[in-house]
């Protein structure tokens, strides 16, 4: 990966030289420290950034700077950013609601007031006379029973989540989790949705998952490690009882595993499910066993990843038993552990990854990805019927919905793409006829006959093609003129589908093409495709990225030096890595929440997710191969004396999976030794965690400020005014 001479800077521009006259930007000063590992030892001089506790008064107060130089140096833009916030804003219907969703006799739906920022929480009792597919909350005419008003709950907090909440068997209480701080260490609490009253039982520290037995007197919760904050032991709680009694019913001894704890579809098991990157395990009980004693489904083995769901006297199975990109198969309950019994309901396919299912007593609905496009499948047990849904664009998104009951012949589906906003069916997988619910309002003037979208195919270096969904303006042209803002992840096998998005309109209104580049590591292309891009292969997803970029520029979707480009977490490593390796080809970045010093936090089994990943990154303490692999592309690493893009940083001070220190740590060095006089600022959100703000709006002001910074760097900003 060599670098451009410093002498040229983004799209072959002239470095430009500092400005004496203006506030110099704050700069972090050195602090000797060694970063020892078994295969080498680096200095890192601003590891003194690190503050676990958020406490240290001289790491706040750089912080801090950081904000401040960010309002300084973006001031102009203050009134700019104002405009767009409310122009993305005006477009969110304020008084909206979801479709309701039925299980066990009522129908569940969130809906929101105007001029408030947080959902409520309701549902009313279903009766015979109810349709059989309500688009709203309004055409059930039993009254609404208030569970959750989550604008009240917020009240006094700077961060409010509600993460989870599941109903007792008998529908009468509700347990929830909640987070006030953004860290994702969540507080489980009980309502009584009879009397309204919060019951006095409050655990604290757990993960989101939850699931009850059929006593409604109990639960199953998982309790966070204090140090790592992975969800470690499975506890039993019955209401009343101090939490300090809850008994322990399972502890996950390999740090390498995440815990799960859910119910069936069917109702009648609860599971235990143990995940990593590149195996599984389920144990399950009955839900109505008082004991709960839970039997393992399958024993974990590496490289063996399944999921089960129950239904009748069998175990639907997806698995990747010699099957690369997933297969569906059945067993018998009672012999479920033994593979001989194992038969296939979808099999292998080299050309289509199954990614997931919803079981039904008629019908088997699976979602699958082929052509790097998700689609959904519908299957009669008894053969009579096997097609996939009908697409009404040739680039788009299908996903399965909520289907909380089996004893319908109703899916409900998400259908969206890029110009045709997010559109809630419920599907009949008997006729095939489909009924719209609802589509998401996009208010104002917006018409999806103004936009245009397309998957294109991009050569990489290596001889592999790259999908590419783009959008954009039908009167924009195609001259190699216009903008491009280009975003990619590309990492833990998750895809980044083509859809819709209502902010990215004020992008595409001024001219921007809009394009997410399918690197390797997502698996829009099937197993193959993430795995191309993992430990030893990341390189590729960097590789990709930079060659969607030179494709478009090249194809003349966008002119060579107005390229932009946003990633984050995962995504903002990619971005940290095009950065140092073809900073030429980018005329600004934007870096959210990004995982940017890989070698040291993998190092460190103390920080969050670490042991976890292993699989998806590589080992760099027991591997020197490992090591000298992630070390070769780290973006805090290979930080060099060279012109870098305009850069917008982005991270939260409670972010408990990209601890704030890595980009605070990155954008140091970066204005140390970047050789160019272009914009470099941080904000640092000092209530937030890994994603944006909680508030319903709020969090389009990070959006408004991140596209106002685009659009200056492209040229496209007003002047400012005061």
């Amino acid at each position: 990966m060599s670098a451009p001479p410093a002498a040229t800077g983004p799209a072959g521009e002239p470095p430009t030289p500092p400005d004496a006259t203006r506030p110099a930007p704050p700069r972090a000063p050195h602090r000797p420290h060694q970063v020892v590992s078994p295969h080498g030892t680096r200095e890192d001089p601003w590891y003194w950034l690190r503050d676990d506790e958020r406490e240290d008064p001289a790491v706040l107060a750089h912080l801090r700077a950081e904000n401040a130089w960010r309002e300084h140096a973006l001031g102009h833009l203050a009134g700019f950013e104002q405009r767009l916030y409310e122009e993305i804003v005006a477009r969110i219907k304020q008084d909206d609601a979801s479709v309701p969703v039925r299980h066990n006799g009522w129908w569940y739906y969130a809906r929101y007031e105007a001029g408030r920022e947080y959902p409520v929480y309701a549902r009313k009792r279903a009766t015979a006379a109810d349709p059989a597919s309500p688009a709203t909350h309004a055409q059930l005419a039993t009254p609404e029973q208030l569970m959750i008003d989550a604008n009240q709950r917020a009240a006094g907090h700077d961060f409010y989540q509600v993460a989870s909440m599941e109903v007792s068997p008998d529908n009468r209480l509700l347990a929830f989790t909640e987070d006030t701080v953004g860290r994702r260490e969540y507080t489980l609490r009980f309502l009584d949705l009879e009397t309204g009253v919060t019951l006095p039982d409050a655990i604290e520290d757990v993960e989101s998952d939850l699931a009850w037995a059929d006593d409604n007197r109990s639960l199953l919760y998982i309790e966070k490690d204090e140090q790592t904050l992975l969800g470690k032991r499975v506890r039993r709680h019955w209401l009343g009882a101090p939490p300090g009694d809850d008994a322990l019913v399972y502890e996950q001894e390999d740090e390498a595993f995440y815990l799960g704890v859910e119910r069936s579809k069917s109702d009648r098991h609860v599971y235990i499910v143990s995940q990593s990157t590149v195996s599984s395990e389920y144990l399950w009980a009955e839900a109505a066993d008082p004991a709960l004693r839970f039997q393992v489904a399958l024993p974990r083995e590496r490289d063996h990843e399944y999921q089960i769901e129950h239904l009748g006297d069998r175990f639907i199975i997806r698995t990747n038993w010699q099957a690369t990109n997933f297969r569906i198969m059945e067993a018998p309950v009672a012999t479920i552990g033994d593979r001989g019994t194992w038969r296939d309901v979808i099999p292998h396919r080299p050309d289509a990854f199954v990614s997931g299912f919803e079981v039904f007593d008629r019908f088997l609905a699976v979602s699958e990805r082929s052509g790097a496009l998700r689609k959904l499948r519908v299957r009669a047990w008894d053969g009579s019927v096997d097609r996939l849904i009908d697409a009404d664009e040739s680039a788009y998104t299908m996903a399965l919905g909520a289907s909380d009951e089996t004893d319908t012949d109703l899916l409900r589906f998400i259908y969206s793409s890029m110009t045709t906003p997010g559109t809630t069916y419920d599907y009949d997988m008997r006729s095939g006829a489909r009924t719209l619910l609802k589509r998401e309002p996009v208010l104002g003037d917006f018409d999806p006959a103004r936009y245009r979208t397309e998957l294109l195919w991009a050569p990489a270096r290596d001889g592999a093609r790259i999908p590419v969904s783009v959008f954009w303006h039908r009167d924009t042209p195609r001259d190699g003129s216009a903008p491009l803002y280009q975003y990619g992840y590309g990492a833990y096998g998750a895809s980044q589908d083509p859809t819709f998005r209502s902010t990215v309109l004020s992008l595409v209104d001024r001219g921007f093409v809009y394009a997410i580049a399918h690197v390797r590591g997502g698996q829009e292309l099937g197993r193959p495709w993430y795995d191309a891009g993992r430990l030893a292969h990341k390189q590729h997803s960097f590789d990709d990225f930079v060659d969607v970029t030179r494709h478009l520029v090249r194809e003349r979707w966008a002119a060579p030096d107005r390229v932009f480009a946003m990633g984050g977490s995962a995504g903002g490593l990619l971005i940290g890595a095009i950065a140092n390796q073809a900073p030429r080809d980018y005329r600004a970045l934007v870096a959210h929440v990004p995982f940017v010093d890989i070698v040291t936090t993998m190092l460190d089994e103390s920080i969050p997710l670490t042991t976890n990943e292993y699989d998806e990154w590589g080992n760099p303490g027991a591997s020197s191969a490992d090591y000298a692999c992630m070390l070769a592309y780290s973006p805090y690493d290979n930080v060099a004396a060279q012109a870098y893009p305009a850069m917008l940083v982005t991270t939260g001070l409670w972010d408990s999976q990209v601890q704030y220190w890595e980009p605070a740590k990155w954008v140091a060095k970066l204005r140390e030794m970047k050789t160019d006089a272009r914009p470099l600022v941080m904000r640092i959100n000092l209530e937030a965690d890994h994603g944006d703000k909680s508030d319903r709006f709020e969090r389009y002001r990070e959006i408004a400020e991140e596209y106002a910074f685009v659009l200056d760097q492209a040229g496209l900003a007003p002047p400012a005014t005061a």
